[in-house]
């Protein structure tokens, strides 16, 4: 079954939690407010604004491996993946948004302790049905909390907007411009502030908090749950593991920095494969919500009519056998590229689909090959004794932390 994004906009349960913080953005709007933002962001992720990117994230990753080295010649190998991990996607979110370095990898952040914050209340009120109501909610510590923490994401980005438009103001675009083109890097702040529709109208200052807030949200905890589960597989699976380490290794041989750089992102074929079964296998948002303005066919000629509300579940999509044979099992060569399979192109989903598909997934696609094959190239990555729980909250996680083991390369070893 398929239905468009204007048959089935988003159901509000969930999501209406989140409007507080993230306000009207791409995730939150509907209609005509989301067709023109969409429009408005797309050129965010073209591969020109992307490219200088990927230097950003060598950058935190690098960071987030000497942690582990210094962790590891301490006596302390046994890592969860999501703390570790989650830390430098918002490293490199908050340097690829704000151009900002907070150093939250190292140093506790203030910010980002309530980006984190925020995330763990949503999901805390969403399990207790009775606060779902706003004006009880507000009456608790947590609704107290939520606030507060609200309140000072919000001011770190209209603090960074103000000091930008005034900027773009004093200088004139074109000044802006090159001064931007010296530091080789517009980030998300910059091309929203940048945005005119083709009326000439550009994006206001709380458009563009939504945005930049939104983006936050989105961009840390999915990839983060995408890379923690794609390192958890190749742990368990070390010919796949070693496999994936000879390509990057062949790819980076000559080299020294060893770096990814834009034009290695599609050179790493294994690689990709083994991102893209362990994102079918332990896609990081399972579930999608719509709700029906039209009554929808089903393919048994029962309907569902309109006003109801559906939720997609792409974990059981992905986890379809009369999809995808022994669907428990992680193959990479499922998605083998010389061996196209003849599957529907809504069999894998972990973007969602259609017009209302993740504008991202470029950008978190990048990330992950980028700190995937960094990764591989300086640790063998080795399974816990404990097998971890799935545990889908806003994003799927592992119950009590996804545990792995590291063991440091040494260089040049295989």
């Amino acid at each position: 079954m398929s239905t468009s994004a204007t048959v089935a906009p988003k159901e509000m349960t969930l999501y209406g939690f989140l409007r507080p913080w993230l306000g009207d953005g791409l995730l939150l709007s509907a209609g005509d407010k989301w067709s023109r933002h969409r429009r408005l962001l797309t050129p965010a992720f073209h591969f020109n604004i992307l490219k200088p990117y990927v230097k950003i994230f060598n950058k935190s990753v690098n960071i987030m491996h000497a942690k582990w080295q210094r962790l590891v010649s301490e006596g302390n190998s046994h890592l969860d993946m999501f703390e570790h991990i989650s830390l430098m996607t918002l490293d490199s979110l908050q340097k690829c948004v704000f151009s900002f370095d907070s150093n939250c990898q190292e140093n506790p952040s203030e910010y980002i302790a309530a980006i984190l914050e925020l995330s763990a209340l949503i999901v805390k009120r969403y399990q207790q049905i009775f606060l779902h109501m706003n004006f009880l909610y507000h009456l608790t510590s947590d609704g107290w909390r939520f606030r507060k923490a609200c309140k000072l994401v919000h001011d770190f980005t209209d603090a960074i907007i103000q000091e930008r438009r005034h900027t773009l103001t004093s200088q004139g675009v074109d000044e802006f411009l090159k001064a931007k083109a010296k530091s080789k890097t517009l980030d998300f702040i910059d091309v929203l502030l940048l945005a005119k529709d083709e009326n000439g109208k550009e994006l206001s200052d709380e458009d563009i908090r939504s945005e930049a807030d939104t983006f936050m949200f989105g961009g840390h905890d999915t990839t983060a749950s995408g890379l923690s589960w794609v390192l958890y597989n190749l742990a368990r699976h070390p010919e796949y593991q070693e496999r994936c380490r000879r390509e990057v290794q062949e790819l980076l041989r000559d080299r020294d920095p060893k770096e990814i750089e834009w034009d290695d992102l599609a050179q790493l074929p294994f690689l990709t494969m083994c991102i893209k079964e362990s994102l079918r296998l332990h896609p990081p948002v399972t579930v999608i919500s719509r709700c029906c303005t039209q009554d929808v066919m089903l393919p048994d000629g029962r309907v569902i009519p309109k006003g109801n509300i559906c939720a997609i579940s792409i974990f059981g999509i992905h986890h379809n056998p009369s999809v995808w044979p022994q669907p428990e099992v992680y193959d990479p060569f499922r998605f083998d590229p010389e061996n196209p399979q003849k599957r529907s192109p809504l069999a894998f989903i972990p973007f969602s689909a259609g017009p209302r598909n993740c504008i991202g997934q470029t950008f978190a696609m990048s990330e992950m090959k980028v700190a995937l094959a960094l990764t591989l190239l300086r640790f063998r990555v080795l399974p816990d004794h404990a097998e971890p729980r799935r545990k889908p909250e806003l994003i799927l996680r592992a119950e009590g932390g996804l545990w792995l083991r590291v063991e440091p390369l040494r260089a040049g070893a295989r």
